[in-house]
């Protein structure tokens, strides 16, 4: 099973993008978004379960969403109202079923005036 992350790129600050994650096949109990900023760890930014329960980092609340479609087997964060701080590589997760955690390859996200 592979992950396919596309949708990243630059902006300037207050800008969107929509970051887009598709699973070549399986069932998924979560999907999400890390990011990894150079120099810092790898942090989770936004989850969504296969009951819809989402869980956000403080960070991202209020600009970010995270939506998926299990039929289609694809996990969207669209990106609102983006910081400069927002500036990393994204990563999607998903967990398919019973219990293996897949990577996507990671899309640069970069914020700049």
């Amino acid at each position: 099973v592979q992950l396919q992350a596309s949708g990243g790129g630059a902006v300037q600050p207050g800008g969107s993008l929509r970051l887009s994650c598709a699973a070549s096949s399986g069932l998924f109990s979560r999907m999400a978004w890390y990011r990894q900023a150079p120099g810092k760890q790898r942090e989770l930014v936004a989850s969504i379960d296969s009951d819809g329960s989402t869980n956000y980092a403080n960070f991202v609340k209020g600009r970010f969403t995270i939506s998926a479609d299990h039929a289609k087997k694809t996990a969207d964060l669209q990106m609102n109202s983006l910081k400069l701080e927002d500036t990393a590589v994204y990563y999607c997760y998903m967990r398919k079923l019973p219990r293996t955690d897949l990577w996507g390859q990671g899309t640069q996200v970069t914020v700049s005036s």
